[in-house]
């Protein structure tokens, strides 16, 4: 595997009999955030409670900045990494974590 690849890989370090196939341990991990679709799906109901949340942390943005479809994952994130000036990663945590406790209010 070249560096800049699809996919790097990873090997846990573990201690394993000599007959076994060590090959079988290596398994993709992914590297390349821009060349994928989003990893997570926000209903319009669910974005509402998540707009409030996002609102909460980020004071600045207004409803406007925070419009939002059903199926439109891609543009809320690539908007929101500008907005907030955090990488990928981050906003896709940050609004998986709100997801996950969609009741409360806390982010």
């Amino acid at each position: 595997m070249t560096p800049g690849s699809l996919y790097s890989f990873y090997r846990p370090a573990i201690a394993l009999p000599k007959f076994f196939d060590k090959s079988l341990l290596y398994f993709p991990i992914f590297a390349e955030n821009n060349l994928v679709m989003a990893e997570i799906s926000i209903s319009n109901k669910d974005w509402e409670r998540v707009k409030i949340k996002i609102q909460r942390k980020y004071n600045h943005l207004t409803d406007q900045q925070l419009q939002y479809t059903a199926g439109q994952e891609e543009s809320l994130i690539s908007r929101l990494m500008e907005l907030v000036k955090r990488d990928r990663n981050y906003i896709i945590f940050t609004l998986k974590k709100a997801l996950v406790n969609i009741d409360n209010n806390r982010l």
